[in-house]
């Protein structure tokens, strides 16, 4: 039977790209310095992972690490990634923009969906520095993405429970809800569980799950596999996560903690 949940794995190398697919991930995200919080990865990455998996790649739009206010510049360097992401044949692209009064920018945002367009924008953890998660979500859905990456603005997921599951019940199908953070084979379960969420995210223990005012999540000193034996590691890692997905039925979902 189909696994119905997606679970998507964060990579910012083509070995671990390579490792995600072995393991049964359904999607990746890919991003440069992942450690630092993740910025645009460089068009010969894209490149190359795509010659090597067959899996969709949505790629982070991200022109550097701190908050997510964008100059004239910084908006137009995003729009010629986006364009880069579509000559390498990129499945979707990762993105997001505040105002300077912690609002999401929908104005600006949905310029950028449209030019990504036919590419479906998931806008990222910028929305767990948004002043208000219930207008964000409306302003997100606003913009036209397709899908919000959010811990419920929490240090993780775990902590964020009953704002994810709000997000989930509040968004009706209009846009998919994403739980990130801190998502390890020991809480996933739960984590679907309590949220009724389909897809989940994360990067395997590679970064720190803590958003900031610098960033959708700090390093912990902790880096992607580097040696054979690390990757070997990390592709166990995913399918371990894989199969607990496959475990849960549709129907227990949200049965309560």
């Amino acid at each position: 039977m189909k696994n119905p949940f997606v679970l998507e794995i964060c990579v910012e190398s083509v070995e671990s790209a390579i490792a995600a697919e072995g393991g049964g991930a359904q999607r990746i995200e890919l991003c440069a310095d992942l450690a630092g919080g993740g910025t645009t990865p460089s068009a010969g990455l894209m490149q190359s992972i795509r010659e090597h998996v067959h899996l969709p790649i949505h790629v982070m739009i991200r022109p550097r690490p701190g908050d997510f206010c964008y100059s004239n510049h910084e908006l137009a360097i995003m729009r010629n990634d986006i364009q880069v992401a579509k000559q390498f044949h990129m499945d979707g692209v990762v993105l997001g923009i505040l105002r300077e009064d912690a609002r999401v920018d929908v104005e600006r945002t949905k310029m950028l969906v449209e030019y990504a367009h036919p590419l479906p924008v998931t806008f990222h953890r910028a929305f767990d520095l948004a002043r208000n998660p219930a207008t964000a979500l409306e302003d997100v859905i606003e913009t036209g993405s397709t899908r919000i990456l959010t811990s419920g603005g929490e240090s993780r997921a775990t902590d964020g429970l009953s704002i994810l599951r709000y997000l989930v019940d509040t968004a009706k199908g209009r846009i998919l809800i994403m739980p990130c953070g801190g998502i390890d084979s020991g809480n996933i379960a739960r984590i679907v569980r309590a949220t009724s969420a389909r897809e989940i995210h994360t990067s395997v223990g590679t970064s720190n799950p803590r958003p900031s005012d610098n960033g959708d999540n700090t390093s912990d000193g902790k880096d992607e596999p580097r040696s054979p034996a690390q990757f070997v590691v990390f592709e166990q890692n995913v399918t371990e996560l894989v199969n607990l997905l496959a475990n849960i039925s549709p129907d227990e979902v949200v049965r309560g903690e």
